[in-house]
């Protein structure tokens, strides 16, 4: 059997990077609320 995960950093990006996030709305409130709680990194 294989593992589940196999890791791809373009495809990370893709669906979970700042820039995705920050094109929608429900994106931007889960940004701004990672900004709230003092997060370091607010994406991938």
């Amino acid at each position: 059997m294989s593992q589940t995960y196999q890791p791809k950093k373009k495809k990370r990006a893709k669906t979970h990077g700042f820039l995705v996030r920050s094109r929608t709305t429900s994106g931007k409130k889960i940004i701004s609320r990672r900004r709230q709680k003092g997060r370091t990194k607010l994406a991938v």
